[in-house]
């Protein structure tokens, strides 16, 4: 049975990815966090391979890293209902299926368009658990709501927002040009009972003098009848992570650069939003590398860090063939430091073993005497450990206490072989983290390091804004750039007054 509604839904729909519906849903959680309410996310489906353990029903599971940040800045405890469907993509026409926080081998299986009737019915029920408990619900659509492609088989943006009876905001990227025109067709391709959903436009990424718009929102609302309710000026550096993608590909560093961060821009690079913190450390340059000559100016003081991977052979062959893989070694002889963590972890390695067609088989980059093994059974825990001692790039970790997660479905162990030939490795972290002998090179399983406040201390010297700094400036941004009566107004199931 469906449970009664209590909780109003407002949701957030796009004219297209990248438009800024994630962060406008965080700063929406906040918001109305911060009146008093009890406050939920949800997406329905997400497609990222930017993952969090979070609860479940089941003990932990998986949803995207944007619902989990959204979670954090509603003040709620981040669970699976929140983000029902994970789709995390192996290739480019192959996703693994995460239900409710658990792997779905037979919906990894099953063609895209059949899925839908299959999850559908799962999918309702966490949004009504969601609805019954909370507040508020804020919603974040995916992509945009007017892919009529898609529309039959929709389970993440008009059948949400009908379920849900929300009230919806059609956010664009006025950077990109023809805003109007993406805002128009959208809301054009709708069927006109979800016209009525829309109650708002909001235009994002706005540079300039905001009066040089007119007419232009009063026209579309002359075509549409619904008001273009806030221009938001562009802001760079927010401080949360985007969903998708390399978040950042400029260079950048906050003050004088004294350090360069290279981090391997692999195709299935993945929880890169764990580098977010990097962006704010005083002097530290993020640099994304996808070229030898990427690394080709780095100096001893500088690090290289292979991230995770949602399909480590894979782009572990791409590293190769980029020729990336001589210049990491090179960087490790001439005395710079390199750190993998979890599918970078399993590179450094010297073999990875896959007897189940779970990811591949494939020589490591052999910087650690390590070997991995791949199993059907994955990793999914919230992990606390402490360093050892270490030594060489890595030693002010030593007796750092860290909290993070794993999320991984090889096993690694020690190359026996290659350490009774006098191989030197050095487990500094028991199963979890493994140091060369010269000190140079650092892999873990574990995920979040650069998200503990000890961590960024002892390698930096330095702090950095909190998530709770980023989330309440999210707050005050769209308290003052949002009109008070819309965000009141997003609460009433009313049409919004002509602005």
């Amino acid at each position: 049975m469906t449970s009664p509604k209590k909780a109003v839904c407002i949701m957030v729909l796009g004219t297209s990815s990248g438009a800024g519906k994630s962060w406008l849903t965080t700063a929406l959680c906040r918001h109305y966090a911060r009146q008093g309410l009890k406050v939920a996310p949800f997406k329905a489906q997400n497609m990222s391979n930017n993952a969090r353990v979070v609860a479940s029903a089941k003990g932990l599971g998986e949803i995207g890293s944007a619902q989990y940040f959204q979670a954090l800045a509603a003040q709620a405890e981040p669970d699976v209902r929140m983000n029902p469907l994970l789709l995390k993509p192996e290739a480019d026409t192959r996703s693994q299926v995460v239900l409710l926080g658990q792997v779905s081998q037979a919906l990894s299986d099953t063609p895209w368009r059949g899925r839908s009737e299959k999850v559908w019915p799962q999918i309702a029920a966490a949004l009504d658990e969601l609805i019954a408990e909370n507040d508020v619900v804020v919603i974040e659509g995916a992509g945009s709501p007017a892919e009529i492609n898609l529309m039959a088989s929709d389970i993440v943006n008009l059948r949400v927002a009908r379920h849900a009876q929300a009230q919806c905001l059609l956010v664009t990227d006025i950077d990109k040009g023809g805003a109007f025109a993406h805002l128009y067709g959208t809301w054009a391709l709708l069927p006109p009972e979800d016209q009525q959903c829309i109650k708002g436009f909001v235009l994002n990424k706005f540079r300039g003098d905001a009066s040089l718009l007119a007419p232009a929102p009063d026209m579309l609302q002359a075509l549409t009848g619904v008001p273009t309710v806030a221009v938001l000026p562009m802001w760079w550096q927010h401080g949360l992570p985007e969903e998708d993608g390399v978040f950042d590909d400029r260079s950048r560093a906050t003050g004088a650069v004294t350090q360069t961060v290279a981090v391997i821009a692999y195709p299935r690079i993945s929880n890169l939003d764990e580098f977010q913190s990097l962006k704010n450390v005083p002097g530290v340059r993020l640099l994304w590398a996808r070229s030898p000559a990427d690394l080709a100016g780095l100096q001893a003081h500088d690090w290289v860090i292979l991230p995770g991977s949602k399909h480590t052979s894979s782009d572990l062959a791409w590293l190769r063939e980029q020729g990336l893989d001589a210049a990491i070694a090179g960087h490790a002889r001439q005395g710079g430091a390199v750190l993998g963590i979890c599918g970078g972890l399993q590179m450094l390695g010297e073999a990875l073993i896959d007897t189940h067609g779970i990811d591949g088989n494939a020589p490591g980059l052999g910087l650690l005497p390590l070997v991995t093994r791949f199993a059907p059974v994955k990793t999914v825990m919230k992990t606390q450990a402490r360093f050892g001692q270490l030594r060489g790039a890595w030693s002010s970790l030593g007796g750092v206490e860290v909290s993070g997660y794993e999320i991984h479905h090889g096993q690694t162990q020690l190359h026996s072989d290659m350490l009774g030939a006098g191989a030197a490795l050095h487990e500094v972290m028991p199963g979890l983290a493994w140091q060369s002998g010269d000190g140079q090179v650092l892999g873990t399983y574990l995920h979040g390091l650069f998200e503990c406040p000890a961590v960024l201390q002892a390698l930096f010297g330095a702090q950095v804004p909190t998530l709770e700094t980023v989330f309440e400036g999210l707050a005050d941004f769209i308290a003052q750039h949002i009109p008070a009566d819309v965000l009141r107004q997003l609460m009433a199931p009313a049409p919004f007054s002509d602005r």
